[in-house]
């Protein structure tokens, strides 16, 4: 059974470079080193996403392999070999791909419902086959509770829908570390 590590964070807060060392040390730490999926979510929309891209893609070590993925999350990793280490950057992108696909800023409640509830089934899923798997599963994910609440509708929606999954995800992990300036504190087991 494979170990599910949940990494969150504000923005820049080192959330993607403490991954990465987890997903080296889960290389390293493997009888002839595992290899390391990074499972990408963010689409390159434009010329600053682009160039985000081949940043984090520039940090990887060469033998890592990228799958490019911003939708259909549990499929992607379920494809991933079983002994393979993948790090899932990051499921706020997801969520946003999710979220953009209602075609509005201010989307009715009932399709807000809706995406929830497919996205809860997602979350299972994706839990499911990490726990099936024999490499470790990290995932990243932006903690967007901490910050003003948006004054928009969608920017609500958001942070509600993300705070949701973030927390599923958060308890279905064997070890979770919130980044905060670059330093990662682990986070207590989940209250039952």
């Amino acid at each position: 059974m494979g170990a599910i590590f949940f990494v969150t964070g504000g923005a820049r807060s080192g959330k993607s470079t403490f991954a990465e060392h987890l997903a080296a040390r889960a290389h390293d730490a493997a009888e002839g080193g595992s290899p390391v999926v990074y499972l990408a979510t963010m689409q390159a929309g434009d010329d600053e996403l682009r160039d985000r891209i081949a940043r984090h893609q520039s940090r990887r070590p060469e033998g890592w392999t990228t799958v490019e993925e911003p939708l259909a999350l549990a499929q992607a990793l379920a494809a991933t070999p079983p002994d393979a280490c993948v790090l899932i950057d990051c499921l706020s992108l997801w969520v946003t791909n999710r979220l953009m696909q209602l075609g509005t800023e201010d989307p009715p409640l009932a399709e807000v419902a809706a995406l929830e509830a497919a996205l809860d089934s997602e979350v299972d899923a994706l839990l499911a086959i990490a726990r099936g798997r024999e490499g470790t599963t990290i995932t990243v994910t932006n903690e967007v509770g901490a910050g003003l609440v948006p004054p928009y509708p969608l920017g609500r929606v958001y942070r509600d829908v993300l705070g949701r999954v973030n927390q599923r995800v958060s308890r279905g992990a064997n070890l979770a570390w919130l980044l905060v300036s670059g330093r990662a504190l682990e986070l207590p087991p989940p209250v039952e």
